[in-house]
């Protein structure tokens, strides 16, 4: 019986040998790769299937290109989870969605961070929400917006420091992929003090290494907002 297996393209094959050619020469994040036109000659491709590669591994954040300067590695080089870009914006049902899928991961990881976490953790936690509160006034644009970036990484902050990076990676694919939606939600819940002082308990309970509580203060926070959300929808 004949199978239908699809053949890597040459695209497929090169993407494979440049991701090869990062890792066996050891290269880290902001490292410089040959320019096109070596690779293009290293590899004896063409310069639309080596445009190709490049596209595909810049999607996945495998690589950097940078105009007028070259190619780099990546950040996201060795990551999991990877956000799509392409997702629409989302409607009320699936915003509902969005914070019960961040119910069920979040509040455990809350409590983790408050077993696991360093001086050094916390401080940067401080410093994050220090940042939030210079905020909590502001009636300008750009106000909301570094406020929503710093709630934002708080979030992602306190997933980092429970240690579980595939988790940590889903909780940062959630929040900057819908990062309209995250903004909508703060518009939406409009209790920006609240929500800071909600956040300043859930790290005080992490400092303190109180498991229990760190997880039941950051389900609660969630739960509100969801609360308040999806009666300002209905």
């Amino acid at each position: 019986m004949s199978q239908n297996v699809a053949r890597p393209s040459l695209a497929d094959a090169l993407t494979e040998r440049m991701l090869e050619l990062i890792r066996s020469g050891g290269l880290r994040a902001g490292d410089r790769l040959p320019s096109a036109r070596e690779l293009s000659q290293r590899f004896a491709v063409t310069t639309p299937t080596l445009r190709e590669a490049l596209r595909r591994l810049e999607a996945t954040g495998a690589i950097q290109l940078r105009h007028g300067s070259g190619i780099y590695v990546g950040a996201d080089l060795e990551r999991v989870v990877i956000p799509n870009p392409n997702v629409r914006e989302l409607e009320a049902d699936r915003l509902l969605q969005l914070l019960d899928a961040r119910l069920l991961i979040e509040p455990p990881l809350a409590g983790r961070a408050a077993l696991l976490s360093e001086p050094a953790d916390v401080e940067l936690l401080r410093a994050i929400l220090d940042r939030a509160g210079a905020d909590l006034g502001g009636d300008a644009q750009d106000a909301e917006v570094r406020l929503n970036k710093a709630n934002m990484s708080f979030h992602s902050e306190v997933a980092g420091v429970a240690g579980n990076s595939v988790l940590c990676e889903v909780i940062d694919s959630l929040l900057s992929v819908h990062t309209a939606e995250q903004r909508a939600i703060q518009r939406i819940f409009d209790d920006r003090v609240r929500d800071f002082e909600e956040h300043t308990a859930i790290l005080d309970a992490i400092e303190a290494g109180a498991q229990q509580e760190a997880e039941s203060l950051m389900r609660s926070h969630l739960t509100d907002i969801r609360h308040v959300i999806e009666q300002r929808l209905a």
